[in-house]
């Protein structure tokens, strides 16, 4: 089979206006980056207001293994296969951070013939919105420091200084540095750091804002440090917030591209999921609920991480909610968790498919405690046999989840069909939404929720200096805030090594980020970290682009 550069290279794409015209979007509606991609404005969403909302499908996935998934390949699978059974369907992904790109990810558009399209755009530079939200992050960075060397009027505690520096790529030299050395003019000296883009507090806010309204409000209240009575200083008090937003004059508007069978495609925004909330814009989402009858979302890594914080922050803040989950998983991914190794997946294993379940089964428990319909999409591969694909459909059967295959990562469309129409069939069953936890919890009790009732934790432990930000953040009345918590995403616990769905543990919160702008507060928990680190070979070292520009090893 061809790489996914190669099918990538040689799909036909349609024109940018052709896709657009398609979904009803007027010439004034849209602004073309060259043939191939879009800026969608948000005047569209004015116009569209009053049009009832399609149906909304997430698509999250067990816990990811090295034997991968393919969670955005199913997204955009399905879609693809919801056109071909004669549905309006539109995908709404997140945008490739170039951190595990060139890292050990690599890109995010799909895979084989499941692509969104052009793949080298997207998961390069795209349409400049990262380097957007990474400007305006680095502009209230570089303010705050000028106010230290002005004086400090602010009253700012050098070293109670929160915001970070970021930049979209895996650096683990730049976690911790000095700042401000060399000559007096240099600045004041202090610590300081780098986190990953993704993880930065304008992603967070640019991918929950409802509008530029919104968006310089939020921008506002990001609290950038304190003072050395730990009251805090905001975005406000710098007056940053008028050239942030201004640097976010195109980034806030989401991205029309299509895939490799021309289903039309929204792209925007990329917060990681194991250190934020995980999911495409809101504004995305909105837009495509109102051009398309089904919109397939997708949240990041495992659903305890990326389906929590959708259904417990996004959902609620974007006024939506799904009327379906696929909960994707393949027959490899199962036996690694039942404690096969990697090079043994592709032989037949049923006791260790088995022991594997359990992981699967976790998280359909907890899908089913939020009131959502759900069904099991299995990415099928070529040595799967009949006796694993029937094992799996038997232990679901016994939670009254259906299990569907899927094959569109080799036959696009016609691999999805079956899922397709199933998701057609959840869709238009009644679904009664609500959140984990109230939030007139505190944010201890509602950490202590998700650990318990997601994670399957006995305890939750707070560091010394989280039970201090605990204290202070409630003080100050964040306590009503949803929380966002950080941690691998290889594990329902705060372990990597323990799979499957391990029993008897306690999760570690060692820090609490507050992101007041973005809504929610952050737990770090385990050795979770803002700013990875390239692996010993980086995906980086098998890519190239020849002199007529053709790219190779970009997957």
């Amino acid at each position: 089979m061809k790489s996914d550069v190669e099918i990538a290279q040689q799909a036909t794409l349609a024109p940018i206006s052709r896709i657009a015209a398609d979904l009803g979007i007027d010439e004034s509606e849209y602004e073309p980056y060259g043939r191939d991609k879009a800026k969608l404005s948000l005047t569209l969403l004015d116009r569209l207001k009053d049009r009832p909302n399609g149906k909304l499908v997430l698509v999250t996935a067990i816990n990811p293994t090295p034997a991968g998934e393919g969670k955005t390949t199913m997204n955009v699978g399905l879609s693809m296969a919801l056109n071909a059974i004669g549905k309006n369907a539109i995908s709404a992904l997140r945008e490739p951070s170039l951190g595990p790109c060139f890292g050990l990810k690599g890109g995010a558009a799909g895979g084989g013939y499941s692509q969104v399209l052009p793949m080298e755009d997207i998961n390069l530079h795209f349409t400049g919105d990262f380097n957007a939200i990474g400007a305006a992050n680095n502009l209230l960075a570089a303010m705050l420091d000028n106010s230290l060397f002005r004086g400090n009027p602010l009253g700012i505690d050098p070293q109670r200084v929160v915001l970070r520096r970021v930049v979209d790529m895996n650096d683990r030299a730049l976690r911790s540095v000095l700042i401000g050395l060399g000559r007096r003019t240099d600045g004041i000296p202090r610590q300081g750091g780098f986190e990953i883009t993704v993880a930065s507090e304008v992603m967070a806010i640019l991918c929950l804002t409802s509008g530029i309204k919104d968006l310089k409000e939020r921008l506002g209240r990001m609290v950038v440090a304190y003072t050395p009575d730990r009251d805090p200083v905001t975005a406000t008090d710098l007056q940053a917030v008028g050239a942030m937003a201004m640097l976010l004059k195109d980034a806030i508007k989401p991205n029309l591209v299509q895939t490799v069978e021309n289903t039309p495609a929204i792209i925007h925004g990329g917060p990681f999921a194991n250190i934020a909330h995980g999911c495409n814009s809101a504004l995305a989402t909105r837009m495509a609920l109102k051009l398309a009858d089904y919109t397939v979302t997708e949240a990041g890594f495992g659903a305890d991480l990326g389906a929590e914080k959708f259904l417990d922050i996004v959902c609620p803040s974007a006024g939506v909610a799904p009327d379906a989950v696929v909960l994707v998983a393949t027959v490899h991914a199962l036996k690694y968790n039942g404690g096969v190794p990697r090079a043994e997946l592709s032989q037949e294993n049923l006791v260790a498919l088995d022991a594997g379940m359990a992981n699967l089964e976790q998280h359909l428990e907890n899908l089913d405690k939020y009131g959502v319909n759900t069904l099991v999409a299995l990415n099928r591969f070529p040595d799967d046999t009949d006796a694993e694909i029937a094992l799996v459909r038997e232990r679901c059967a016994r939670l009254g989840v259906q299990v569907v295959t899927a094959e569109v990562f080799e036959k696009g469309s016609r691999g999805g069909l079956e899922m397709a129409r199933a998701v057609v069939e959840v869709c238009e069953r009644p679904h009664h939404y609500h959140r984990l936890y109230s939030s007139e919890l505190g944010l201890r009790e509602k950490i202590e929720t998700v650990a318990r009732e997601i994670y399957r934790a006995d305890a939750v432990n707070f560091s010394p200096r989280a039970q201090r930000q605990l204290e202070n953040l409630t003080r100050l009345g964040f306590g009503s805030l949803p929380v966002c918590l950080a941690k691998t995403q290889y594990s329902f616990s705060d372990d990597p090594a323990k799979l499957g769905a391990p029993r008897g543990f306690e999760i570690t919160v060692r820090q609490l980020v507050l992101r007041a702008g973005a809504g929610f507060v952050v737990a770090l928990t385990g050795d979770i970290l803002t700013m990875p680190g390239l692996p010993k070979v980086p995906a980086a070292v098998g890519m190239d682009i020849d002199e007529d520009g053709h790219i190779t090893g970009l997957s």
